[in-house]
């Protein structure tokens, strides 16, 4: 897949990741975009090492699109605690 699609990709699974899990995000359309391609990256990353499959068979496959919603669903959630974790330690003063 080219460059185009990679970003296609993750824009449409990053803002599915976000309609995914609520809450309120401190990041808008660039972060969700690249939360999504960071995602997506991971997705087809683990599924490869967890399962032995190649996940990123083509734009269409349905493998793709599983992994990279899940992947930016785990760096969504990892991206949530690190931004909370910054901002109470700011708030507390330490």
């Amino acid at each position: 897949m080219g460059i185009i699609a990679w970003v296609l990709i993750g824009l449409i699974a990053g803002a599915i990741a976000k309609a995914l899990t609520p809450g309120k995000d401190p990041g808008g359309c660039l972060v969700t975009m690249l939360i999504g391609i960071v995602g997506g990256l991971l997705g087809g990353w683990l599924g490869k090492v967890i399962f032995g499959v190649h996940s990123i068979n083509g734009f269409f496959h349905l493998s793709t699109w599983i992994a990279a919603i899940v992947g930016s669903v785990i760096v969504l959630l990892l991206y949530r605690l690190f931004t909370s974790s910054i901002w109470a330690r700011v708030a507390v003063g330490l």
